[in-house]
């Protein structure tokens, strides 16, 4: 009987630390024009650093070629930087969860500062594949997101996370112009100069105004392995209720079209006929069709509606898109198709991010994040390989037929798995 009494008592004195967390936040004692102000400057950060980065991106192809480098090496440029990504996602996160979001977002900003500098400087291959390297640590949208997990309470979250995608559609549509213009007006290795005075403008923004701790003390704890990065930790944190299946969720549904869009360059030239600067129109439709559903659309959804009902409902709009995407057949039936992809694209990243995070304990969120994170990496590193493969053997319907197998597949489980998705406190 003491043994029932003792356990009942632990369970009303958790659910009213719950209900605590709940009406406060995680920082919730840092006020909360403090945390407005801290997620703020969070987008703000993002912003900038998505937009340098867009601006490399564009410019990228044309500095390889202008050293000599082929297609080949091209694209073993483009795997390095994968590569680095891949391994050093879950490395960020952890060193996040270790050290804090502001020393996580500053160690992400200096690295940017240094892989513009390197850039600016490549006149030769080997500087060129040095300035990757850099882009271990480059995780601007992880460092936000955990500046956000950390300030928001567990209902607010999947709204304030959503709000990243106007971040990604203003970096977009500014990143892509900007790197055309000055590339094209004042020389080759003008972005990369601007990027360096934007990546150091957000180590100094970050230094200035994140707090230099966003959550309580009673929130951190050091686990039995404090190295930044350990196999077993991962494994420690796929077996708390329902991330291992959320996870697979994540990976598998965003596969299919993660192919098509690392074949898209060519898919644009090849099957629809495209011209680069109609590409550059279609990426900027991207980036406004991306601010309005990320803006508006997400956050509303997500305050009225329970996130396994959202992510079963992206799922199935991701299945549809597919037998779109088998069927079309010019450039105007794929800006038909974009509108419920982009919405199941934005739906499927916000909801899985803020379920994950929630499933596991506030000093492992960064850690979860960093996961995450490592997910396109982990398809750009792949998928060069395999979405030639579909394009060349198949053709574009390929993708379509594979994102629609995939996707009912997974909306099949979703219905008939009960999984159990608990939000852990430390």
């Amino acid at each position: 009987v003491s043994t029932m009494n003792a356990k009942t008592s632990y369970e009303g004195e958790e659910e009213a630390s719950g209900t605590r967390n709940e009406t406060l936040g995680e920082s919730g004692y840092l006020g909360e024009a403090k945390r407005g102000q801290a997620i703020r400057v969070a987008y703000v950060i993002a912003a900038l650093d998505l937009t340098c980065l867009f601006m490399q991106m564009g410019v990228m192809p044309y500095l390889a070629k202008s050293l000599g480098l082929d297609s080949v090496g091209f694209g073993y440029l483009q795997t390095i930087f994968g590569v680095l990504q891949l391994v050093g996602g879950y490395i960020f996160g952890r060193f996040a969860d270790q050290f804090g979001a502001r020393a996580a977002l500053i160690l992400s900003c200096a690295s940017g500062s240094v892989f513009f500098l390197l850039m600016s400087l490549s006149t030769s291959i080997p500087i060129l594949f040095l300035s990757r390297l850099p882009g271990v640590f480059m995780h601007g949208i992880p460092g936000a997101q955990k500046v956000i997990t950390d300030m928001t309470t567990p209902s607010q979250r999947a709204g304030a996370l959503g709000k990243l995608g106007l971040c990604f559609g203003v970096a977009i549509i500014a990143g892509s112009a900007l790197g055309g213009v000055l590339s094209t007006k004042f020389g080759i290795y003008v972005p990369a100069y601007v990027g360096l005075v934007g990546s150091l403008i957000n180590t100094l923004i970050a230094m200035v105004w994140i707090p230099s701790q966003t959550k309580p003390k009673s929130d951190h704890h050091v686990t039995e392995n404090s190295t930044l990065f350990s196999i077993r930790e991962i494994l420690r944190l796929m077996k708390f209720p329902g991330v291992m299946e959320v996870f697979i969720v994540k990976v598998f549904a965003g596969l299919p079209i993660g192919l098509f869009m690392i074949m898209f360059s060519i898919i644009s030239m090849d099957f629809f006929g495209l011209e680069a600067v109609e590409s550059g129109y279609l990426m900027s439709y991207f980036g406004v069709l991306q601010m309005v559903v990320q803006g508006l659309v997400v956050g509303k959804l997500s305050s009225h509606y329970t996130e396994m009902t959202l992510l079963r409902l992206s799922i199935f709009v991701f299945a549809g898109v597919g037998l779109g995407m088998a069927l079309m057949r010019t450039v105007w039936h794929y800006c038909i198709i974009a509108v419920p992809l982009v919405f199941a694209f934005s739906m499927l990243a916000t909801i899985t991010d803020s379920i994950l995070t929630k499933a596991v304990p506030s000093s492992d969120t960064g850690a979860m994040l960093g996961i995450c994170a490592s997910v396109q990496p982990l398809t750009r590193t792949v998928g060069p390989t395999i979405g030639g493969v579909l394009y060349k053997q198949f053709g574009v319907s390929s993708f379509g037929y594979l994102q629609l197998m995939v996707n009912f597949g997974l909306f099949v489980y979703l219905l008939k798995s009960k999984i159990p998705l608990g939000e852990m406190k430390s």
